[in-house]
């Protein structure tokens, strides 16, 4: 066959007559030689990949270490094979019985209390979590205490005062040593060490206050086990045969139906934990797949730099015979290879991740991990970014289909914008349905993934559109007079322009750091400025009923400016819903903790201050007839719950069932108190329960009165719980603080990702801005007038991403704060300085820094080949 004819079936695109493997032998040497060379020009290519891999093995690994080391260690952080938990009341004789046949059992008691210690003005009082144990404490793991010590010894009475055990933390807040006395309820204790570790601290959760580690008979003598007090009885279990678990749990839950029981085992000690492990696993996995996909423009615009300068090449191939497939399987094989070596290095970077966490910050975790190569963790990360690489590459990849035999004889051709042949478009519909395929099955939660890929999408497809329509608004606007910003608006709207490149790659991460930064300016002025004006001073638990009138002219007397307000208190457990057990439904996970334990319930002849009634009526303050419950509207729809619907709540042991009378809208963000569900009084007349109670000081309260209160509660009702608004408010601020941190620098790796294919971009534009800056030089412009030429293109684009940028983040942490998280959307002049000033930064910054360059070449290079 002629050359000619080779290359007329060349431009022609007809089959080769190279078989498929002999023209994939052929690809593989030729991509092979090339890469020779080196892969200079895919620096951004490289980096993109193996940061985003890099992001989602690491996170996957770590997260799984975690997640075994729970599994491990469930029964050390259980204190046992089993737990069976009771609020507000012990188990009977038949329910121990059933307990203690699993094999060696533990009772343990949890409240919250008030330790005090000191007198008069010198009176310290803090919040605690108390914790009774029996003498089988602790059947699993071992306490860890400073000065060592046996814990029955501890804890035993010695002269009228009973040992105890403390958080440093409640050391220091109460002024106190070891061997010092203080308080708790009517009970003197003595502390006698410290806790440095306590193994089963996570079962418990998180609380408002430090540990304090009594006896039971400590507890008992504290007098604070009144009849309706918040507390919870553990009862736990060591089986004799663990390999019988399911049966046991089974058999003590078929045995006594009524009892009320939260159960948890050793495969779940820690739910919450492990569910916000998952769900922190899930964003931060998310943010690394943000960082692909900004990394995905990075490839693109790799791959059509990498072509741009291989058109010589291209050509010479076609001209020689080579068809446009075989020349794009060189070119795929080629990129296919460099993606291998970006995806390795992610995966090194990654699977070290975890091991280097654990080496600097081990001693933090609350559980002991031990790192290990994740194969699935491994395995999902190159999928992804195999994934990305071939949907972002195969578009650019398809034009070098098409190049011309032309292209050898002149460096620039027609450079308008083509598309790839309709094989090619599929084939990256299909990568592009692949990956948000990969993308949902590997979420546990799908419906986020699902908004996620959606969001993704709208916002590329938006920021895409922005970058043609500055250049169209830029191609329509009048000419300026001055020459530089003429030629920085004709720089914007040319053929081959950076315009629609430069918005996607910044637009992407200043969206998410904008997002980002409002939300945090939100929750942080829900938490600081706006609620401790509504918001009550204090809140007063386990007011014993005999004592509510007192108490509440006590607080009169001590804050006459302030606002008591007093509401009776029980515990409930849903039993069922509808005509629906509790434990067949699976509700939205928003509104699991509905379900998950006890919650707290009341009974009133009037409307609770902070809701409105919605539906249904209001019972009448004499109401005498059958159980009636309000529901809050938000969770009854969430459940399907409607009016005339039954309810039944064990209470005290005892099942009650209620209809549905009414719903309500509560604005929980008051702080008022409020109940989920409010029942007609007549419903519990006779039942033993508390009181709680909240206390109002005008503007928000001083510190000099809220102490004085707070010591004169302490003082005169020291089985009462008081429990300062401000400081579990600001307990909560640094969590979320924290919290929010965290998020922010795990979201700096797509910022990074964003920067990257922003100079990548901007490098690959090299080539035209050498190019003009020849021109321009040759017909009389200086330096000094084309880079300010540059600085006025920079700028304009910089200032329009962030513009678009802010307006995108803005709408998304609307969203976030007011339809997931509940509380007021609050924008922030900051936020948006900062984003203006880091795209300006950014765009000018790194284009200044590539035309510096351009400005440095000879023009004779250039010149000849025009």
């Amino acid at each position: 066959m002629s050359l000619s004819a080779l290359s007329s079936r060349a431009e022609a695109g007809r089959p080769s007559p190279l078989g498929m493997r002999a023209r994939s032998s052929l690809a593989l040497r030729f991509a092979l030689r090339e890469l020779r060379g080196g892969v200079r020009g895919f620096g951004v290519f490289l980096a993109c990949l193996a940061l985003g891999v890099a992001a989602i093995t690491g996170v996957g690994s770590f997260s799984r270490a975690l997640t075994d080391g729970l599994a491990r260690e469930g029964t050390t952080l259980l204190g046992g094979d089993a737990a069976f938990t009771l609020v507000q009341r012990e188990a009977s004789p038949e329910e121990l019985a059933l307990i203690r046949a699993g094999g060696n059992v533990s009772t343990i008691a949890t409240l919250r209390a008030m330790a005090r210690a000191g007198e008069g003005d010198s009176l310290n009082s803090t919040l605690v979590e108390a914790k009774a144990v029996d003498g089988a404490y602790p059947m699993v793991g071992a306490m860890e205490l400073d000065p060592p010590q046996p814990i029955d010894r501890a804890l035993a009475s010695t002269d009228g005062r009973f040992g105890a055990l403390a958080d440093p933390a409640l050391a220091e807040r109460l002024g106190i040593k070891v061997g010092d006395a203080f308080q708790l309820g009517e009970a003197t204790l003595r502390l006698t060490g410290l806790i440095t570790r306590e193994p089963d601290a996570l079962s418990t959760g998180i609380g408002f206050g430090p540990r304090l580690m009594v006896s039971l008979d400590a507890l008992r003598a504290s007098q604070l086990l009144q009849p309706g007090s918040l507390v919870r009885w553990h009862y736990r279990v060591k089986m004799a045969d663990p390999s019988a678990l399911t049966g046991f749990v089974e058999r003590v839950q078929e045995g006594v139906p009524q009892a009320g029981f939260e159960v948890r085992t050793r495969d779940a000690a820690a739910p919450r934990l492990e569910n916000n492990v998952r769900r922190f696993t899930e964003y931060l996995t998310l943010v690394g797949l943000t960082a692909l996909l900004v990394g995905g423009v990075g490839v693109a615009n790799a791959v059509k730099s990498h072509l741009d300068a291989k058109r010589g090449v291209i050509a010479t191939f076609k001209s020689l015979g080579a068809p446009g497939g075989t020349v794009f399987t060189i070119y795929l094989v080629e990129v296919g290879l460099i993606a291998a070596i970006g995806i390795a290095i992610g995966l090194v970077v990654g699977a070290a991740l975890p091991f280097a966490v654990n080496a600097a910050f081990g001693h933090l975790l609350p559980i002991a991990i031990e790192p290990s190569l994740q194969p699935a963790a491994l395995l999902l990360a190159v999928a992804y970014g195999a994934l990305i690489a071939l949907a972002f590459a195969l578009w650019p990849l398809g034009l070098s289909h098409d190049v011309p035999v032309s292209a050898l004889f002149r460096d620039e051709v027609e450079t308008r914008g083509r598309r790839p042949r309709r094989s090619y478009v599929i084939l990256t519909v299909l990568a592009i349905a692949a990956l948000a395929a990969l993308a949902v099955a590997a979420s546990e939660e799908r419906r986020i993934a699902v908004y996620y890929l959606i969001a993704s999408a709208s916002v590329l497809v938006m920021l895409r559109l922005v970058g043609t329509g500055i250049m169209a608004l830029a191609r329509r606007l009048p000419r300026p007079r001055l020459t530089e910003a003429r030629l920085a608006l004709a720089n914007i709207h040319r053929p081959a322009a950076l315009t629609p490149t430069i918005v996607l790659s910044l637009g992407l991460g200043l969206t998410l750091l904008v997002t980002l930064s409002l939300i945090d300016r939100s929750l942080t002025r829900e938490l600081t400025s706006r609620l401790p004006e509504q918001a009550p001073s204090f809140f007063f638990l386990d007011i014993q009923n005999t004592e509510t009138d007192r108490f509440a002219s006590f607080l009169q007397q001590q804050a006459p400016a302030g606002t008591v307000e007093l509401v009776p208190m029980l515990r409930g457990r849903l039993i069922t819903l509808g005509d629906r057990p509790a434990e067949s439904i699976t509700p939205p996970p928003e509104f699991a903790w509905v379900l998950s334990s006890d919650r707290g319930i009341t009974y009133a002849d009037a409307l609770p201050e902070g809701s409105r009634l919605v539906a249904g009526e209001w019972w009448g303050a004499d109401y005498a007839g059958p159980p009636l419950v309000s529901f809050e509207k938000e969770i009854a729809d969430a459940f399907g719950l409607k009016i005339g619907d039954s309810v039944t709540v064990n209470v005290l042991g005892r099942p009650i069932t209620a209809r549905i009378a009414n719903l309500r809208q509560v604005e929980w963000e008051r702080l008022a108190i409020n109940f989920v569900m409010v029942f007609s009084p007549n419903t519990f007349r006779g039942a033993p329960h508390t009181s709680i109670a909240t206390l109002t000081l005008p503007g928000g309260g001083e510190a000099g009165v809220e102490s004085g209160v707070s010591r004169a509660v302490a003082r005169d009702f020291p089985a009462v719980t008081a429990v300062r608004v401000k400081e579990a408010l600001s307990q909560i601020g640094e969590i979320v603080a924290n919290l929010l941190l965290a998020i922010r620098g795990a979201s700096l790796v797509t910022l990074v990702a964003s920067v990257l294919v922003l100079a990548g971009a901007l490098a690959a534009g090299q080539h035209h801005r050498v190019y003009d800056a020849v021109i321009l030089k040759t017909l009389g412009a200086t330096r000094a007038r084309l880079v300010l030429a540059y600085v006025l293109e920079y700028a304009a684009l910089g200032l329009v991403t962030a513009v678009v940028a802010l307006g995108a983040g803005s709408a998304a942490a609307y969203l976030v704060t007011t339809q997931v998280m509940k509380v007021a959307f609050a924008w922030s002049g900051s936020a948006a300085l900062s984003a203006v000033g880091i795209a300006l930064v950014l765009t000018v910054g790194f284009g200044l820094i590539g035309t510096w360059r351009a400005l440095g070449q000879k023009p004779a290079r250039i010149l000849r080949n025009l």
